[in-house]
């Protein structure tokens, strides 16, 4: 019996140097490019910038202080969470129907759709934000239109009407995909069964398929929520840079401002990631909650 023992031990280490070495690449691939990047980002933002933008190695809390009671910070703060809450909720109101009716759709229409729903990633997002600014300007497609009409042209680039259009337009499929693999889950005969019990179609659908559905309703959002919040490309060039969002603002503090402040960009940038990570932790509660 000891022998068998010492037999099990040895297996045991020799699965556990196994397991080490498959996932050493991958942890030293986060340690690198992930754990180290984040430690710096931390320690800059604690730090006080020189008179030329130099890093003077003195800690400090004056960066957070600075992002709590300017009101440029503060509003940037403010603009981003809102404009990132109605980008979700318009990819909601606009995803959910989409999601269903993809759900409905025989077995070999609703792969050539999911198909057209990614087809976007195909492209470069960079260069699909260009192609709106081509078609939103004061001589594209839609004003080239109107004037073709004889109706008068519309200033629709370097609003915010036009960054909320590119965040839509880039993040409806990342809340396309968790409605549809919740709604595929969903048994629809529990809606026959609440009409036969009296419901409305709308008391079915708010009491029995949201209820159901909200798993992945939440992760939809929070795929949503996430990178909208730190976005600056489509505000950069559909919005013109005109109002000040949090990734414009880190944009320029690490490369644009006179001096560049690295520290206080570092700090927004800390700043930011605290939220995104209550919204990560309560994406997990709220599962975590719905799978008991």
């Amino acid at each position: 019996m000891r022998v068998i023992g010492m037999i099990d031990q040895i297996r045991m280490r020799r699965d556990r140097r196994n397991l080490l070495a498959l996932l050493a690449p991958g942890m030293l691939w986060l340690l690198a490019f992930f754990a180290l990047p984040l430690v710096i980002i931390l320690l800059y933002s604690i730090l006080t910038n020189g008179p030329r933008g130099a890093i003077v190695w003195q800690p400090t809390l004056e960066n957070y202080r600075t992002l709590f009671t300017q009101t440029i910070y503060v509003n940037a703060y403010l603009r981003s969470i809102r404009i990132s809450l109605e980008t979700t909720l318009i990819c909601l109101l606009l995803g959910y129907p989409l999601a269903l009716f993809i759900v409905r759709q025989p077995a070999h229409w609703r792969t050539l759709l999911i198909f057209l729903v990614l087809i976007p990633f195909w492209t470069n997002f960079l260069v699909r934000i260009y192609a709106w600014q081509i078609i939103l300007a004061n001589n594209g497609l839609i004003n080239g239109g109107l004037t073709a009409l004889g109706l008068t042209p519309l200033a629709l680039l370097n609003t915010e009407g036009a960054t909320l259009l590119g965040l839509v337009y880039g993040e409806l499929p990342f809340m396309v995909l968790p409605l549809y693999a919740a709604l595929a889950r969903f048994d629809f005969t529990q809606l026959e069964a609440a009409a036969d019990l009296g419901a409305n179609r709308w008391q079915a659908f708010w009491r029995v398929m949201v209820p159901q559905t909200m798993p992945g309703i939440v992760a939809g959002s929070v795929l949503v929520f996430i990178p909208t919040l730190g976005q600056f490309v489509v505000a950069e060039l559909l919005g013109g840079a005109k109002v000040d969002y949090l990734g414009n603002l880190i944009q320029r503090l690490f490369l644009r401002s006179n001096p560049i402040n690295w520290p206080l960009g570092s700090a927004l940038a800390v700043i930011m990631m605290v939220i995104l990570l209550a919204l990560i932790f309560w994406y997990f509660r709220v599962t975590r909650e719905d799978e008991r």
